[in-house]
């Protein structure tokens, strides 16, 4: 069988070294083929971003150019209307077929919502789920939180083995410490209106495509994607 392929989604509203290290040490622990950043297009979770889909997927690409491990997948952004998970991962396994192991990686925090979004159950039919946590946010923290609902499946897909997916398509949960790297797209966004330096917060040529094409500011603001 060949090895998993990571999915990553996400606004990335802008990119970030949170994002790009998350991927990084996911991917390094789980012995991943690739990672698939999958920019969102209109998120049916959320408000709409701040700056709109092109500009976002450019970011990401810039972004992963010079890792061989990252790439980008542009289809979120062109799809109209609002992008569920569940409705790209269909698309994914019909390109890469019933034994190619998936992996959707996702944050703790974003990993307790996954009741509430569209045909959630379904996710687990298509591609394992990797839950990233940083050592400041314990495993026993989160577990505590988890609506019954989603507990349940939790408990019964939770894989001791991370490195099982390897042996199946999907169906797992696997639980992956990472870096505590505390940055958000929230501060950024906000420093670059207040006018503060984000640098160290996120790869020069982001900051750089940020300046050119005026994105974040007060004189900017974008609506709809």
């Amino acid at each position: 069988m060949a090895a998993p392929i990571g999915i990553l989604g996400g606004t990335f509203d802008p990119i970030h070294y949170g994002h790009l290290r998350l991927a990084q040490e996911v991917a390094d622990k789980l012995r991943l083929a690739e990672v698939r950043f999958l920019p969102s297009g209109t998120p049916p979770h959320r408000s709409s971003p701040g700056a709109p889909a092109a500009d976002r997927l450019a970011m990401v690409q810039l972004a992963v150019t010079g890792n061989s491990l990252l790439t980008v997948d542009p289809r979120e952004t062109l799809r109209a209307g609002p992008g569920y998970t569940v409705d790209t991962l269909m698309a994914i396994r019909a390109e890469t077929g019933p034994a190619q192991s998936l992996v959707l990686m996702l944050g703790a925090d974003a990993f307790l919502e996954l009741a509430t979004w569209s045909r959630w159950h379904q996710l687990f039919e298509l591609a394992h789920v990797a839950v990233a946590y940083r050592p400041g946010f314990p495993v026993d923290t989160w577990q505590s939180r988890m609506p019954q609902p989603l507990a349940a499946e939790y408990n019964k897909r939770l894989m001791r083995q991370p490195l099982g997916i390897h042996t199946a398509p999907a169906g797992g949960i696997v639980v992956v410490p990472i870096a505590a790297l505390d940055i958000s797209a929230t501060l950024i966004r906000d420093s670059i209106r207040d006018g503060a330096n984000p640098r160290y917060l996120l790869p020069e040529q982001i900051i750089k495509y940020i300046q050119d094409n005026d994105l974040y500011n007060d004189n900017s603001s974008y609506i709809g994607d």
